[in-house]
């Protein structure tokens, strides 16, 4: 199984929404970039691991571990003029984005801030921690994974 890192922005959706969604399970949906719905596509699949990372907030970081329940499937939303993920050139028919469902797992006892991680050396590499590096979908290796779960106190 593959571990990823996934972004989410914790005013729009968190670690505890997920937590308190029905079955501690949502959709992961609203995914907008190529190369991030070219991973949903090709390589993530159920039962792959994923760190739960707060964005776009202070500090950013990695809150939880969950973990995906479904294959890839079309992105419903880029469908609806409603939603904030409306893209009108995605027909059903020939859907352009895709998303996957994931499950809560479990919180971390401490985040592991973004700060933390650029000042661990035993994490150079990891994606998140380079520069300019804003892919909402990251692949994570084991290595790295268990000095993360490390540094959250799960280990």
């Amino acid at each position: 199984m593959a571990i990823w890192l996934f972004k989410s922005e914790p005013f729009k959706f968190s670690l505890e929404d997920l937590k308190n969604s029905p079955d501690q399970t949502t959709t992961w949906d609203g995914i907008r970039n190529y190369q991030a719905r070219n991973l949903i596509r090709d390589e993530i699949k159920v039962g792959d691991t994923v760190l739960f990372y707060h964005s776009r907030c202070e500090p950013p970081g990695v809150v939880g571990i969950a973990e995906v329940t479904s294959e890839a499937y079309p992105d419903y939303t880029a469908w609806d003029p409603k939603s904030d993920y409306y893209d009108k050139k995605s027909k059903e028919s020939a859907p352009t984005w895709l998303m996957v469902d994931v499950r809560y797992e479990k919180d971390l006892p401490q985040m592991v801030s973004l700060k933390q991680m650029k000042e661990n050396p035993e994490l150079e590499g990891l994606m998140v921690t380079r520069r300019g590096a804003r892919l909402s979908i990251q692949p994570v290796s084991e290595a790295h994974y268990e000095i993360i779960l490390k540094m959250g106190g799960l280990s």
